[in-house]
């Protein structure tokens, strides 16, 4: 009668079950419930360290360029080589996904991606102090005024004194200093961060998706990548806040710069923010260590009260849960059958058609972000450090908005693939239209005398070097290659002061002011002391059109994100849930081979053709580039990106096409035509490999198929 009454009183009584068998199947539960959650909270968290540190490397771009006086189309191959380092272990990661320890992978992809931050900011402590590009000025022997005009200096011999000037240079050693390539510290650094980031997302996404719900899968991606986005968020923050500081900020006095965060010559504290990169990126990789190699499906821990017959019984289906039999990798079968797996994946032509859409969008996305702040500046007259501001601050959380809202609609629709399909097409169209008005917010170039305009002020239609010197300024010898511009009374900018042809000056650093200059002419006025002051003229018609501009921005930022989790959700639906893991890998590696790598590197080339003036190194020799001719980077930059998403469109329309013909909804369920076999849903609880069912994950646990 005592064994009877066990098992009643364990059903009936609550204090009973808490002293025998009951505190064993809680602690079962608990952590099978919560190890999803908390993989999902660990991988939300890796999602944010590699957008924190991408997105702050973007932002430094500007500052990396000036500070190692490089190009565009280098700053360009040094983005680049982030991608680089995601093609040379991409492919491999994914395709061996399901047979690796997938938490342990991106752990020590973590953590390489540290050792690469840490390696990037080196050359700043190898370095010395920056020193930007200045006139020198003599004293005037009447006083202690500084004059940029010097006259005793030989006549009409700009440029020889420049050659002389670098050979001196080079005989005293500074020829070895200007080539130290310093820069490639930086790249070898992208590299590293791009070998680390590259298990996070094939293999996190695929372990979410093997565990997770068919109805919370999209959900759980959307609200990962959604979280991710905080990361690129706050990257650019710390951008912005790095780029105010000057580059040798505690060491040099910054009361004695000339110069300020709206200069071309600014270089921002760029290192500074690497080493909290790297911390954050060693951090991410410490939960992964503790993951097991498999979780148990999620909801399948309810059927484990049904298992209380005996903690023996509890024990071992723990056993048999938690620790499945992990399959032997033998490293000749993958290689073997790693082609037939490619041929079986790019076979699919909803999910080729898909693999073109994501390299194009790819080329203008990585265009844009790598060159947005540099156009913001050139264009609108902004700081670097504010426009990397307002990218943090308003375009990132708009867009973590909408691809939170477009993984939300799909599970509260519960939207089928002709739907994601449907809802991507529209969005992507809606928003390529409203990025042809960009075209609209049209912005004057620099009035830069014997640049843009001549020294009357009358704008040029092309831009001769050998109208830099005037009559007004022929005595002055000024030096070609120097660019540390004054802003005129007539708002002209000038070069130099010398080239302004003034003869003297007040103050120091920031507030010096020059005077008697003879080049700067106020019309209406014959004669005066006519003055100038250090830095740019401003543009006031260019600030005053950059709030549409942003305003347009984000409305389109906010469109392509609401599409953008639906879009990345056909990729899920339309293979086999075998080749999930792979296919991932291809999309990202395809993304970043044939659009992350070449992207910046075109761009820059094709920006650097727009530059009207460049600066000179220490050491002799073209520096980064001062001033661009601002509409013809408008239309370069822009053109480039309506191009490509012009391409985009035009394959949306015909994926939805495909993906319309191949799937087709009946009786609420979603039957694919290619399919040659569908299981019974009561007699079969598993779906063939080769299986392209979208709903096969529900079949699997003997659910109801999706509408």
């Amino acid at each position: 009668m005592e064994t009877r009454m066990i098992p009643d009183q364990s059903k009936d009584s609550p204090p009973f079950l808490d002293r025998s068998i009951g505190p064993l199947p809680v602690k079962i539960m608990y952590p099978y419930f919560s190890k999803l959650k908390i993989f999902l909270g660990a991988l939300a968290f890796s999602f944010f360290a590699k957008g924190f540190s991408g997105s702050y490397m973007k932002s430094m771009s500007s500052q990396i360029e000036r500070r190692f006086e490089i190009s565009s189309s280098v700053v360009g191959i040094i983005d680049g080589s982030f991608e680089i380092g995601n093609l040379m272990v991409m492919i491999l990661v994914s395709y061996l996904g399901s047979k690796v320890h997938r938490p342990k992978v991106i752990a020590a992809g973590c953590l390489i991606m540290s050792f690469g931050t840490f390696l990037s900011l080196m050359p700043h402590f190898l370095m010395g102090r920056y020193n930007y590009e200045r006139i020198p000025l003599t004293e005037d022997n009447s006083s202690t005024s500084l004059s940029a005009c010097s006259l005793a200096l030989p006549l009409h011999r700009p440029t020889l004194d420049a050659i002389e000037m670098t050979r001196e240079l080079k005989n005293s050693g500074c020829e070895k200093a200007a080539s130290s390539y310093l820069w490639i510290f930086v790249l070898m650094g992208n590299l590293l961060r791009g070998i680390g980031e590259a298990p996070i997302m094939p293999l996190g996404v695929s372990y979410v998706d093997d565990f997770a719900k068919e109805e919370n899968s999209a959900f759980y991606i959307g609200t990962i990548r959604s979280s991710g986005m905080v990361g690129p968020t706050l990257g650019f923050l710390l951008g912005s806040f790095c780029a105010n500081l000057w580059v040798d900020v505690g060491v040099v006095d910054l009361e004695s710069l000339t110069i300020n965060p709206k200069d071309a010559r600014w270089v921002g504290a760029w290192w500074l923010g690497l080493v909290i990169c790297g911390a954050v990126s060693f951090l991410a990789s410490l939960p992964f260590w503790f993951f097991p190699y498999s979780l148990p499906k999620e909801g399948e821990e309810r059927n484990l009260k049904k298992l209380s017959e005996s903690s023996v019984t509890i024990q071992e289906d723990h056993c048999k849960i938690e620790s499945p039999n992990q399959p032997q990798l033998k490293f000749s079968e993958a290689v073997k059958d790693f082609l037939p797996t490619l041929k079986k994946l790019l076979g699919n032509p909803v999910f080729l058609v898909y693999l073109s859409l994501t390299i194009l969008q790819y080329n203008s996305m990585v265009g844009l972000l790598t060159f947005e702040t540099k156009f913001m500046e050139q264009q609108f007259n902004v700081s670097v450090s504010r426009a990397i501001f307002l990218i943090g601050v308003i375009l990132l959380p708009i867009t973590i908005l909408g691809m939170f809202l477009g993984g939300f609609i799909i599970k509260k629709f519960k939207l089928h693939i002709t739907g994601m399909a449907k809802f991507g097409c529209a969005t992507f169209i809606a928003a390529y239209l409203l990025n042809l008005l960009y075209f609209t917010c049209d912005c004057e170039v620099l009035q830069v005398a014997g640049l843009t305009v001549s020294y009357s002020g009358v704008k040029q239609s092309s831009f001769p070097k050998n109208n830099l010197i005037a009559s007004c300024n022929s005595d002055c010898s000024c030096v070609l290659n120097q660019w540390d511009p004054v802003c005129g009374d007539n708002g002209i900018t000038y070069m130099t002061a010398c080239f302004a042809g003034c003869k003297s000056s007040i103050g120091t650093g920031k507030n010096m002011v020059f005077h008697n200059c003879s080049c700067v002419q106020v019309e209406g006025l014959e004669s005066g002391n006519f003055s100038a002051v250090l830095g740019q003229c401003q543009r006031e018609s260019c600030t005053k059109t950059f709030p549409y501009f942003l305003a347009l921005l984000s409305t389109c930022a906010l469109i392509l994100a609401l599409g953008g989790t639906p879009t990345y959700m056909i990729m899920f639906r339309s293979v086999s849930p075998d080749l999930k893991s792979f296919a991932v890998g291809i999309d990202a590696l395809c993304g970043r081979i044939l659009g992350g790598l070449p992207a910046p590197i075109y761009f820059g080339a094709l920006i650097d053709q727009t530059c009207l003036k460049w600066g000179t190194k220490r050491c002799g020799g073209s520096g980064s580039c001062r001033v661009y001719d601002t509409k013809a980077f408008r239309n370069v930059y822009l053109g480039l990106i309506a191009g490509l998403r012009a391409g985009c469109c035009f394959l949306y329309i015909i994926l939805f096409i495909l993906i319309i013909k191949r799937f087709r909804p009946e009786s609420n369920e979603l039957i694919d035509l290619n399919s040659t076999e569908v299981p019974s849903r009561k007699g079969s609880t598993t779906v063939s490999k080769n299986e392209n069912f979208p709903c096969a994950k529900a079949l699997e646990a003997n659910e109801e198929t999706c509408m």
